[in-house]
């Protein structure tokens, strides 16, 4: 058998692996909409988690779920964790496999030994978990990410005009970092000089500044899925293959997600240049062509129901209150884990940390995510624009 033989077969079973989420990750998501929802039912972008053994599609299960196409509006930031910035489906589906993660240290941690068998993760060393052996995360989206996998995917490498417009399609920001429009659809180049925006600036009406889909998936890709909080406890958790249904070309995404990584150094112990699989349907899935809609919805396995948020507030759409998904809540669970693991002791001997500052302790996520930062910047790719810093000095109450 052939080299090309053996790769036409790879090809063939990745095509039916993808094919295969993406039909459970469409089955879930019309269970959970049943009949009292209709409303629910249209959507522009639909993003799921898969875990899988291996990768066997028989012990597959949706483990988290998003919709979703917008951000909030400058004005609803909260400086007290109360609110979701970001609702693009791919986002928010990360968001909520947060709280799987969470779920399954807390089996881990329990003192019943059936619970601790059913956790996905080990404990490796004294003081962190990894995932058990072929666990694996796969992400569907139900179209390419916004950014710079968006811009030229549907026609790369066939011609070098918009088949929309018949115009030269623009390459001059290729693979360069963009923002997404506040309030709205689409993304512009990031054309900041300085990584932060101010509070002020933002509440007296300056754009918010929020990071592509395309570059997030980027940086998922080297500082993992699990965040800054949960790497206190858990190596890095990366992807092991993307599927996306329409509007893609998986050379052009390869391009966008690994290329950036070329000029990165020596990455702190665990973390890696991951390159998860990149797979596209046997049959591109119909692209919504409707006005997107400004809601989000999510779940996590082991909810009974969707949540619905409005993308502009940030907020649960039914009662304005925060969302299971905030940053508040999460660091809450964070915290609920950590005394666990460190006997009840409060949190620190100097008194409670900020939500920024028990990010900030995670010493080699933000090692290696500095590195990342500088990385782009380096490649004359941009600058990484972060969020105003007063959204991150709330504490949780006692």
């Amino acid at each position: 058998m052939t080299l090309k033989d053996n790769e036409c077969i790879m090809g063939c079973v990745l095509q039916d692996f993808a094919d295969a989420v993406f039909h459970l990750v469409r089955e879930k998501y019309s269970e959970l909409i049943g009949c009292s929802a209709l409303m629910h039912a249209c959507h522009k972008g639909l993003a799921g988690i898969i875990m899988t053994r291996g990768l066997d599609v028989r012990q597959a299960e949706v483990v988290a779920l998003a919709t979703g196409t917008k951000c909030i509006n400058g004005e609803y930031l909260s400086d007290q964790g109360l609110t979701v910035n970001d609702c693009h489906a791919e986002i928010t589906a990360r968001r909520a496999l947060l709280r799987f993660l969470y779920t399954h240290l807390e089996l881990h941690l329990s003192k019943r030994e059936e619970d601790k068998e059913q956790s996905i993760f080990i404990r490796h060393k004294d003081s962190s978990f990894r995932l058990r052996e072929n666990v694996l995360f796969h992400m569907y989206i139900s179209t390419s990410p916004c950014g710079d996998a968006r811009i030229n995917s549907p026609y790369e490498l066939t011609t070098d005009f918009s088949v929309h417009s018949n115009r030269p399609v623009v390459k001059k920001f290729h693979s360069h970092l963009r923002s997404k429009i506040e309030s709205g659809e689409g993304t512009l180049p990031v054309r900041c000089r300085s990584s932060v925006q101010t509070w002020d600036g933002v509440m007296q009406g300056e754009r918010l500044i929020t990071m592509s889909c395309t570059d997030k998936i980027a940086r998922w890709n080297v500082l993992g899925l699990q965040g800054a909080l949960l790497s206190h406890f858990v190596e890095p958790v990366y992807l092991y293959s993307v599927m996306v249904g329409s509007v893609t070309h998986t050379g052009h995404l390869s391009r966008t997600l690994n290329q950036r990584m070329e000029r990165l150094g020596s990455l702190p112990a665990c973390y890696r240049r991951n390159q998860p699989l990149l797979c596209s349907l046997s049959s591109s899935e119909c692209w919504q062509q409707l006005k997107a809609s400004c809601f989000s919805v999510n779940w996590t396995a082991g909810d009974e129901q969707l949540e619905v948020i409005d993308a502009s507030t940030g907020k649960r759409r039914d009662c304005g209150a925060p969302s299971r998904l905030c940053k508040r809540a999460l660091f809450t669970r964070w915290n609920r884990v950590y005394r666990k693991l460190v006997a009840s002791a409060p949190v620190s001997s100097a008194g409670p940390l900020t939500y920024g500052e028990a990010k900030q302790a995670a010493a080699s996520y933000q090692s290696a995510k500095e590195q990342w930062v500088r990385a782009l910047r380096e490649a004359g790719l941009g600058t990484w624009v972060r969020k105003p810093a007063e959204q991150e000095l709330f504490m949780l109450t006692a």
